[in-house]
């Protein structure tokens, strides 16, 4: 099973933004335990790297590195374990490096002319980013009503509430949220907390599921 294959059955991905580095192994229990043994950590903190790489130690989760915003911090991530790369825009330097290491990127795309580029380099599922400030699900829809082989990873402000609307578009391969892993809930060591959240969102996932 590749990576998107394990997007398309979990359905939602775990964005992650980690202050401290001890939280990612009780963080990666917490999600296993809820039903998502999958995350995407954001290179936004001094923690991701080494938080990574902890959670790239269990063979059995999934964890890539999200925020990605250069060719560099590409070789910091798969070097850390990274298995996959999140970018909240498109960098040709991002996708071209992500290919010559054979890692599958999702690049973020915010336009058409974005997704225009992001197809040219035969990229075909992309990040709809921020979503619901750009539009939301009519943004998604008109986007998807021309581009009719791009399966889409709506993240940005997306929501319990507001997920299963997003699950429920064919062209939706996932959705991307971190309503389940706030960083409230990360200070607080709600472990217990997340896994609820978590499970919450994988009755949610399998609700949406659009038929066939």
């Amino acid at each position: 099973m590749t990576v998107l294959d394990v997007f398309g059955e979990r359905r939602v991905v775990p964005v992650v933004v980690l202050q401290d580095p001890g939280h990612a192994k009780p963080l990666a229990e917490a999600l296993t335990a809820g039903g998502l043994p999958i995350a995407e950590v954001t290179f936004r903190t001094p923690a991701a790297e080494k938080a990574l790489a902890t959670m790239a130690a269990d063979p059995h989760f999934l964890v890539g590195a999200g925020t990605v915003i250069s060719a560099e911090q590409v070789d910091i991530a798969v070097s850390a374990g990274a298995r996959f790369v999140v970018s909240p825009g498109f960098s040709s330097g991002v996708v071209r490096r992500c290919q010559e290491l054979e890692v599958p990127v999702v690049p973020g795309v915010a336009t058409a002319t974005e997704l225009i580029s992001a197809l040219d380099a035969g990229i075909t599922t992309v990040k709809l980013f921020p979503a619901e400030p750009l539009g939301g699900i009519k943004t998604l829809r008109a986007l998807a009503s021309t581009f009719h082989e791009v399966r889409f990873v709506p993240t940005g402000g997306i929501s319990a509430a507001s997920a299963p609307i997003y699950l429920a578009e064919p062209s939706v391969l996932a959705v991307g949220g971190s309503w389940m892993v706030a960083s409230s809930l990360l200070a607080q060591h709600s472990w217990d907390e997340v896994t609820g959240l978590v499970a919450e969102a994988v009755a949610i996932a399998e609700q949406s599921r659009p038929p066939g």
